[in-house]
This record gives C-alpha cells, sequence and structure tokens, in this order.
C-alpha cells in the first residue's frame, strides 16, 4: 500500500515539542520543587499535544482511505471528520493539497445547503406576506436573526469565474471586490454557524465571529490553487467560531487543545450511552478512547459547566440556588445571635461609666472599629501621657468587675 504524507502536515510542530521535552529533560536535574513540577506540567501537556497529533494522524488517514473507496470527497463529509479537531487554514491548505496528490476529487456541496438554510428560516407565517424586494423594516425589530438573513439573502452568490475575477482585482487593491466577494458568501458563515449553536453562545454571537473569519479568508485566498472559494473560507470561518467558543462561551475558559479532548469524551460517551443504554462509567471511557481513567475523570471534571448561585429553584422560581448553600466562613445563626446580644449588653454596661472611660475602653479593645490602641495612641487622642489612660484604664476595669455590672455579662463567657 502505499505510504499516506499525512506525516507532513504536523512534523514542524512535532520537531518543536521533541525539542522542547528534550531541553525539559536536560534542565530537571538542577531545578527547584517549583520548576521541576512546571517542568513536570509542560511535559504533560507535550505528551498531551502528541497525543492529539497522533489522534489527528489516525483521522486523515481514514479519511483518505474513505477518499480513495469513493474516488471523491463533499466538503461536508471532511467537516465532520474533522469536526472535533482544531485545524490552522494553512494545515488545511495541506490536507486539500495531500487528497489532491491521491486523485480524490472535492465537491462542494455547502452552496445548496446555504440556499436551503436561508429559506428555511425566511418562510415563516410573519414573513410569508413580504415582498423579498421591500424594505427591512417589514420585519419585525425583535428578531434580529431574522432581520439579518433577509438582508444577507438578497445577495447573490457568485460563480466561479466571478470568484476568481474578485480574486484578481483584490490583489491590485480593489476594496469593492473584498466586499463583494466578502458580501456573496455570508450566507455560508451563517450555514457553518448554525452548527455550533447550544455550546454557549448566541447565534448571531457566532455569525459575527464567522464573519470575523471569513474577512481573513478574504484576505488570504489564493485563487490560483483552483479550489473555490467556500471551500477555502469554511476552514477560516470555522477556526474563528471554535476559538470563540473556546474564548468566551464558558464562564472559564479552556485552552483550545482541551476542548478537543472534551469534545473527544463527550463523544464516546454519547455513543455508548446509544450503545450500552446507561450513562457510562469512566472506566469504559478510558477503555473505549485507550486514556488513562485518572485522564477520563479529570477531563470530565474540567468538562462540567458552572452554575450560577441565581439559579431558580422550585416550581415557582421564588427562590434561588444560593439560598439554600451555606456559607462556611459565616458564624452559625445562633452564634451569630449571642454575638449581637452581648453587643447590646456590653453597651448597656460601658454607658454606666464616665464618658472619657468608656471612650478609653473602647480605643484600648477596639470595641468600635475592631481595632485595639496602644496606651501612646489613646494618651495622644486625650491629649494625656500613657500612665494617665493606663490608670483610667484600671479604674474603668474595676467598675465593671462590680457584681452590680459583671453579672449581665457572665452567661456570655460560659
Amino acid at each position: 500500500m502505499q505510504n499516506l504524507p499525512e506525516e507532513d502536515i504536523f512534523d514542524e510542530q512535532e520537531e518543536g515539542a521533541t525539542i522542547e521535552t528534550a531541553e525539559i529533560n536536560s534542565s530537571q536535574s538542577g531545578n527547584t520543587p517549583k520548576e521541576s513540577e512546571t517542568a513536570a506540567a509542560t511535559q504533560e501537556n507535550a505528551a498531551n499535544g502528541a497525543t492529539a497529533k497522533k489522534d489527528r494522524k489516525t483521522i486523515i488517514r481514514e479519511l483518505i482511505e474513505l477518499g480513495r473507496a469513493k474516488g471523491k470527497l463533499t466538503t461536508q463529509e471532511i467537516l465532520d471528520a474533522l469536526e472535533d479537531i482544531e485545524f490552522d487554514p494553512e494545515q488545511m491548505d495541506k490536507i486539500y493539497d495531500m487528497l489532491e496528490s491521491q486523485n480524490i476529487e472535492i465537491v462542494d456541496d455547502f452552496e445548496s445547503e446555504v440556499f436551503s438554510d436561508i429559506d428555511f428560516a425566511l418562510e415563516t407565517p410573519e414573513t410569508d406576506d413580504i415582498d423579498v424586494s421591500s424594505n427591512v423594516e417589514g420585519i419585525a425589530i425583535d428578531d434580529p436573526v431574522k432581520v439579518y438573513l433577509k438582508e444577507i439573502g438578497r445577495v447573490p452568490l457568485l460563480t466561479p469565474e466571478e470568484e476568481i475575477e474578485l480574486a484578481i482585482r483584490i490583489t491590485d487593491g480593489d476594496e469593492y471586490a473584498r466586499k463583494r466577494l466578502s458580501e456573496a458568501n455570508l450566507r455560508l458563515v451563517v450555514s457553518i454557524a448554525k452548527r455550533y449553536v447550544g455550546r454557549g453562545m448566541q447565534f448571531l454571537d457566532l455569525i459575527q465571529e464567522g464573519n470575523l473569519g471569513l474577512i481573513k479568508a478574504v484576505e488570504k485566498f489564493d485563487y490560483t490553487k483552483g479550489f473555490k472559494f467556500s471551500t477555502y473560507a469554511t476552514w477560516w470561518i470555522r477556526q474563528a467560531i471554535t476559538r470563540a467558543i473556546a474564548d468566551q462561551a464558558r464562564t472559564i475558559r479552556i485552552p483550545v487543545h482541551m476542548v478537543e479532548t472534551i469534545n473527544k469524551v463527550k463523544k464516546v460517551s454519547s455513543q455508548l450511552l446509544h450503545k450500552n443504554g446507561h450513562e457510562p462509567t469512566a472506566e469504559e471511557i478510558s477503555e473505549e478512547l485507550d486514556m488513562a481513567v485518572d485522564k477520563v475523570r479529570e477531563i470530565m471534571r474540567v468538562a462540567q459547566e458552572p452554575v450560577s448561585l441565581e439559579t431558580p429553584i422550585g416550581e415557582e422560581e421564588d427562590s434561588h440556588l444560593g439560598d439554600f448553600i451555606p456559607d462556611d466562613d459565616a458564624p452559625a445563626p445562633a452564634d451569630a445571635a449571642s454575638h449581637t446580644l452581648l453587643k447590646e449588653q456590653l453597651g448597656d454596661v460601658l454607658s454606666t461609666l464616665t464618658a472619657r472611660e468608656e471612650k478609653v475602653l473602647k480605643l484600648r479593645f477596639g470595641l468600635e472599629d475592631g481595632r485595639p490602641r496602644t496606651l501612646e495612641e489613646v494618651g495622644r487622642e486625650f491629649d494625656v501621657t500613657r500612665e494617665r489612660i493606663r490608670q483610667i484604664e484600671a479604674k474603668a476595669l474595676r467598675k465593671l468587675r462590680h457584681p452590680s455590672r459583671s453579672k449581665k455579662l457572665k452567661d456570655f463567657l460560659e
């Protein structure tokens, strides 16, 4: 069987990872414990990266074998095969070149799907009676998605010849050509963005991020390679959306390579659930993925979404989750009530002293603001010596020890 050339796609990255790992190993012997821990974590990330590259090569190999068997691959088949893997568009160029070298035809099947997406979104009772040429104000302003889809639905798609003509003009700096090529492919962004709905970002936000990827694709497109623009732009749009999801969708950001692994675990978990009829255990997922059980458990822990303390609870939703979670740092209700009563009684007792004695004790023991003062600080407050403050304090404490006053506080000392 002919050797598959997918190795070249990752050779440069693998070489960098190998050098980095070698440098870590050579320097680890003289490291401090903290440095060793950091180096170990870096080594683990390098190992995870190597595993990810191995998985990618396997998927690419299977994709090539599928293409050889059929003689062709659709853009959608390629997209589905690489759905859970993060590829740079530059790497996708190499993959397409590789498929061509294997005499595998790539069929762009996005055009009909893009039309159906827009048509379906607009086929509602609210818009059936609206003339396509009418102003966008005819659509309710509280449905921005429909407004947007109707606007981009008016832009005609391009023929391959028109794409090449615009690409040539773009290389000459024609801004109108750049704008025209972008607008003609806005429907492609919608078609791709809808596949990522439900991953933590609003549909319009996904479209916006995809549009940024489209703009990048317009800048990078090389018409001389013979691909349709939509085939090339798909990967820039997909990369922009997946990276936005990784950066923005979660309360706690997860690195892109970890998102790949999480998606893989979720996919296998779903397959096992369908196959066995019960939620798979970490051991079952571990066996299916040939991954350590502890690693699977860690991935499942990281994959959990934070739950808001404001989440409504109960049928009437009149309480929130935070109402039922105790604060370990807060005092118990009984202790808090006792402290409040003690403060009130102490205030009553201190009020039986002279104003100066009460003030001296409050400053010395920090009863007002929680910050005790020294004799010298209190002395400056009253413009007297430290010794005089000590005498006033001693006299005030003797008064508090008298049974007529101390009996009010004894119960709090037991």
